[in-house]
């Protein structure tokens, strides 16, 4: 009993941080929450969808602004920021529903393990970037949470006996879901693409390839009729199914560092600890280093205050801490890879193929998107499942007796806890008093040429 209460007391001191910080954060502050307001009133005034090339967040799917919109409608002569908030509130609520998800996954991957299910409930409600999108009027949390329901959906029926029928019904709805999460977000494909592979390779050493055949045909047909209508009408009257380079959105082709080199990839630098903040002159071209200050910590200084020396150190010791589940999920992932060759086509090819996936379709939009502002942490919540399933595996094991290794996870991992809670439940020991969110990067390269897309000189010294 001990371990439930202790997982009933971890949502309840989650729920409060997403709570407060739905609350007082400040009104559209955030990764484009102007601009996402903007499309939000739009649809306040009419259900018709605006054309991508007319604003900022308009080449966006539109499932979570019409979400948002019809919330909106709902609280008619309410102020914009009542509104705000109660959108925020939404997400916060639909983000945790992904997160019991993920955890029910592990439950019932270890049902006795009740130690596992109290590690992978803190990972998940405590990991930094889940808690800071959640206080966002944006769709990175909603589909998170949509592609983690799919993924454990799909999971739960690889292998089960029930009768084809009722397996394709369970596909139907899960595809569903997976449509739905196509519609907040493109990335939601990478979920249909890792389940359709995952059943047809389990129907073939079933030797039941039919029925892999069938489910994977039905859930990726269902998915496809649900999610792509949007991306249909704008082939049909923009002539793309997802827009790149609107003149819209000119401005972000000022940004640093403009262009990538396969180094960007190989390099996590030291600043990405002592100095983590993205516009850190090695951490701007570093895509892991950058990901990973912003999975555990604030690099982009979105919520947090930009200059205070005690926001680093503490931002420091978040990352060195951090350490310890990023091991250990890496640990699993092996664990993983070695299942799934032994026995392809379950739960672990599943999931290894969520991550590959999304890592590397990360890799490819921030390629091809070289700017600081496109590398971040929440564009990788897609692997939420994956990540509490391995690591709470991984950990879950480390921690079992008495001895001094156990002593220091376990104390590693409480401090990064209740750093998260310290540092990210907004005003309690921070405020936030600069004039707006993220970094003015103009003030950090004065020097950089927009028409080359890269520092005059050798402003980043590369």
């Amino acid at each position: 009993m001990a371990w439930i209460a202790g997982v009933i007391l971890l949502v309840l001191v989650a729920g409060a941080m997403r709570a407060n910080n739905a609350s007082v954060y400040q009104l559209h502050w955030g990764f484009d929450a102007h601009w996402n307001w903007e499309y939000v009133e739009h649809l306040t005034r009419t259900w018709e969808l605006p054309a991508p090339h007319d604003g900022w967040s308009f080449a966006q799917p539109p499932l979570f602004f019409y979400t948002a919109a019809a919330l909106a409608r709902t609280m008619d002569g309410a102020s914009k920021r009542d509104v705000t908030i109660a959108i925020r509130l939404m997400s916060s609520a639909i983000g945790l529903l992904g997160i019991a998800a993920a955890v029910f996954c592990v439950a019932r991957a270890a049902p006795r393990d009740r130690r596992r299910w109290f590690i992978a409930s803190g990972l998940l409600l405590f990991l930094p970037v889940h808690v800071y999108m959640s206080a966002m009027l944006s769709q990175e949390i909603l589909v998170s949470a949509l592609v983690a329901c799919a993924a454990v959906g799909v999971a739960l029926q690889l292998g089960n006996q029930l009768s084809l029928r009722r397996v394709q019904r369970r596909a139907a709805g899960l595809g569903f879901i997976a449509g739905l999460a196509v519609l907040t977000k493109l990335s939601g494909v990478l979920l249909i693409a890792a389940a359709c592979t995952t059943w047809i390779i389990d129907g073939l050493r079933r030797g039941e390839w039919r029925r892999g055949l069938t489910c994977a045909a039905v859930f990726g047909g269902v998915a496809t009729l649900v999610g792509a209508g949007y991306y249909v009408r704008n082939l049909v009257q923009f002539g793309y199914i997802y827009p790149h380079d609107l003149p819209v959105h000119a401005r972000i082709h000022t940004m640093p560092p403009g262009e990538r080199s396969l180094g960007d990839y190989l390099r996590v630098p030291l600043a990405t600890f002592t100095d983590p903040q993205v516009l850190n002159r090695d951490l701007v071209t570093s895509v892991w280093g950058t990901t990973y200050t912003t999975l555990w910590f604030d690099g982009h200084r979105i919520v947090l205050p930009r200059k205070d020396p005690a926001i680093t150190r503490l931002g420091t010791a978040m990352l060195l801490l951090a350490l310890i589940p990023s091991a250990a999920f890496a640990v699993g992932l092996w664990r993983g890879l070695r299942r799934a060759v032994a026995e392809p086509g379950g739960v672990d090819t599943l999931f290894l193929l969520l991550v590959a996936l999304t890592l590397a379709g990360y890799a490819f939009f921030t390629w091809r998107n070289p700017w600081y502002a496109t590398v971040k942490g929440s564009y990788l919540l897609g692997m939420l499942v994956p990540f509490g399933y391995y690591t709470s595996e991984v950990l879950a094991d480390w921690t079992r007796g008495m001895g001094l290794r156990q002593v220091f996870v376990w104390a590693a991992l409480s401090a990064l806890f209740t750093l998260c809670v310290v540092v990210f439940t907004l005003e309690l020991v921070f405020s936030k008093t600069d004039s707006g969110p993220g970094f003015d990067w103009k003030k950090h390269y004065p020097g950089y040429s927009t028409e080359r897309h890269r520092p005059a000189g050798a402003a980043l010294g590369r």
